[in-house]
């Protein structure tokens, strides 16, 4: 006999007829739904329902009443196409889903997407669906989790502990990320963490022996992870069994390989491509209802007593969190400012002093890379901020993203700060994507700027999900130099910057990087991205220029006409900054009046109301021109039809970077000569105007 996580006994030599009933009413409920949408993924949730049904009602530390309760266990569903596996359970167990939001499944305005979306229904912890997130996802909770528990639990008062459960799929073990992050779990020796793999051998094309023929379980082995392996997932003692198992194994990850048939009950879709990606069809589903025993109408059933088992789970979650509550109780009168620290850290709040040490930079016409000044600031603002954690991957010299005076993150070194992801990008985009999920961490991710590419697909899930990550992208243009147009970033500013909720800052010298890192970490929601240079920057006079806290708002005036009309605006980022305002100058010397705008951040400019952008950028002044290292697309939007962007065309070479600008336009003559033609033209406008 095993005695269940409510402590009520599971009759291991025999599967009773309620748990069947149970689980055939999460398979209704997925194959109704699918059906009214005509459209959807039935055939996942048909054959994982009793791992689901038994992980759920015999394991999972959750409580439905409080879906943010911080100690409960996390579930994942990477194979995020079968949602519907995912929303029976979370209204079958009591949250705040209700049936009409089953019967309304990838609907307008619904609550039950596609694929679940951790912005819209309670207890969805991480949007899926491109497979192999959700797998990396879990890793990122996984080590926050042990982060967590290692910095804020003390002998006798345990407040952090708890497990990350996932199920994932035969498309999850195919994509690269769940290859690189099932790599670094292993080697971080995450044994909190237990993925329940629906080894069902189908995917939309057909059979996985198409394309999918490895040894599964032995690499997981050579990773270093804790493996089982079930021939029947039908068979709950078995798959108990081996979750007891997992829980027990603390040293190593664990994946239970559950041999599992694709549309379960379906007398002529089951272990077919066809029950994986469509509706199983009026016919068919009237079928696999007969087949399983359940009534033909009405639709949405849940039987009484199926349901009063789910919402035991009510109960049992509220006793759990209530002796949590005392636990949390007697920690903080024994450890009043770590309680605080605690309760700070979840709500996201930044501690009073966190950017005190912040440096304010000399003017210094050598200057520093960005990427050194962000590697001071970061140094500042660690001490004072024990919750901000990260690293690079396998580029941390590189990045300047090493904390100094901390260890590594390592196994039993759980409560270090520094992340070695290895050469690992994607994992780490999608860890860090976890990390930012569990709650109490503010995590940061490096790596070049033209690697951001192995990344793109977690980038783009953390601005989906508002998520409070930072990307340090360094070596940001052609200004890295030697190395070439591989590692020459071109394309990337303007690719990232497509990103809806992304926020790009690309800061033109030390004191705009601490500014950026500033605006970074407190802000409330949604990634950002640093892009920082390679090489050295002068460091500005702002007695001269105006104050770097100008990058806050995304293009400032930087240097002005001393109260004329602007003939031309030059408009830069970065290190082209340096450029417009040697341009200026020469420009200033010919009789022009010229206005240098920085614009550090497309998104923040954007977001300033209209009397600001048209007193930055006055619409009357067409004579405008825009100096970036990357591709011209998207900066017609700020300098207009009659404007000129100095931008790449083509990818780089390798040379020094001081010749690279000068071959590539990036000087103050060439933009001179752009910039005494536009002037010309709007002059000869203006005259035949009057």
């Amino acid at each position: 006999m095993f005695v269940n996580a409510f402590g009520r006994p599971f009759m291991l030599e025999r599967q009773d007829a309620l748990d069947q009933l149970c689980i055939n009413t999460i398979r209704m409920l997925a194959v109704d739904a699918v059906q009214k949408a005509n459209s959807g993924h039935p055939g996942m949730p048909m054959g994982t329902a009793p791992m689901a049904y038994l992980l759920w009602t015999c394991f999972l530390r959750i409580n439905p009443a409080n879906p943010k309760w911080p100690d409960r266990d996390r579930f994942v569903l990477s194979a995020g196409h079968g949602s519907m596996l995912l929303y029976s359970l979370l209204h079958l167990t009591g949250y705040d889903l209700p049936l009409e939001e089953l019967k309304n499944f990838r609907q307008w305005d619904s609550k039950t997407p596609g694929h679940p979306e951790s912005y819209l229904a309670p207890g969805v912890e991480t949007t899926t669906g491109p497979l192999g997130q959700g797998f990396a996802n879990g890793v990122g909770m996984a080590i926050a989790e042990r982060f967590l528990a290692a910095h804020f639990n003390r002998p006798g008062h345990t407040i952090v502990d708890h497990y990350t459960y996932g199920i994932v799929s035969d498309g999850d073990l195919m994509e690269g990320i769940s290859h690189e992050a099932a790599s670094l779990a292993g080697h971080l020796k995450l044994g909190k963490l237990i993925y329940l793999y629906d080894d069902n051998r189908i995917s939309i094309e057909g059979s996985t022996d198409l394309a999918f023929t490895e040894d599964r379980a032995a690499r997981f082995v050579a990773y270093g992870w804790h493996v089982q392996q079930l021939d029947d997932g039908n068979e709950l003692e078995a798959i108990a069994g081996a979750i007891r198992r997992a829980r027990e194994e603390a040293g190593r990850p664990s994946l239970i390989v559950i041999r599992t048939h694709i549309g379960y009950g379906s007398p002529n879709k089951q272990d077919t491509a066809a029950a994986h990606g469509e509706p199983l069809g009026v016919d068919e589903v009237k079928l696999t209802k007969e087949n399983l025993g359940w009534p033909l109408e009405p639709t949405f059933i849940i039987p009484e007593e199926a349901l009063a088992r789910f919402r035991q789970i009510l109960q049992q979650g509220k006793k759990w969190e209530d002796e949590w509550n005392v636990r949390f109780r007697s920690y903080e009168k024994a450890y009043p400012e770590l309680a605080e620290d605690w309760k700070r850290a979840l709500s996201g709040e930044l501690p009073s002093g966190w950017d005190k040490d912040i440096p304010a930079f000399p003017v210094d016409t050598k200057g520093m890379a960005t990427r050194v000044a962000s590697g001071a600031v970061i140094n500042a603002i660690a001490p004072n901020l024990p919750t901000f954690m990260g690293g690079s991957a396998d580029l941390a010299p590189s990045t300047k993203t090493l904390i100094n005076g901390v260890d590594d993150f390592k196994a039993d070194h759980y409560d270090q700060r520094n992340m070695h992801f290895g050469v690992r990008e994607h994992a780490m985009g999608g860890i860090i994507n976890g990390m930012a999920l569990h709650g109490g961490v503010i995590p940061y991710g490096a790596t070049f700027l033209t690697f951001s590419d192995y990344m793109r697909p977690a980038i783009r899930l953390a601005a989906m999900m508002s998520l409070k990550v930072i990307y340090v992208f360094t070596h940001d243009s052609i200004g890295l130099g030697e190395d070439g147009p591989t590692h020459q970033p071109i394309e990337h500013l303007a690719s990232l910057r497509t990103i809806p909720g992304l926020t790009v800052i690309r800061p033109a010298d030390a004191n705009e990087t601490a500014e950026a890192w500033r605006y970074a970490l407190e802000g409330k929601s949604g990634p950002i991205a640093l892009a920082l240079t390679r090489q050295n920057l002068p460091t500005l006079d702002r007695s001269t220029y105006a104050p770097a806290d100008g990058l806050s708002r995304g293009a400032y005036i930087l240097s002005d006409t001393g109260g004329k009309r602007p003939d031309v605006i030059v408009i830069a980022s970065g290190s082209e900054v340096h450029v417009a305002l040697e341009a200026a100058e020469k420009l200033r010397q010919k009789g022009s009046a010229v206005r240098v705008v920085n614009m550090a951040s497309w998104e923040l400019f954007d977001k300033q109301p209209d009397a600001y952008r048209n007193k930055v950028l006055p619409p009357e002044i067409t004579a405008r021109i825009a100096i970036e290292t990357g591709v011209p697309q998207g900066w017609h939007r700020y300098v207009g039809d009659r404007g000129e962007v100095v931008g790449m065309n083509r990818f780089g070479a390798s040379a020094p970077y001081k010749v690279l600008f000068e071959k590539f336009g990036f000087t103050a003559d060439h933009v001179v000569k752009k910039a005494v033609k536009l002037v010309g033209k709007a002059k000869s406008r203006l005259s035949k105007d009057d």
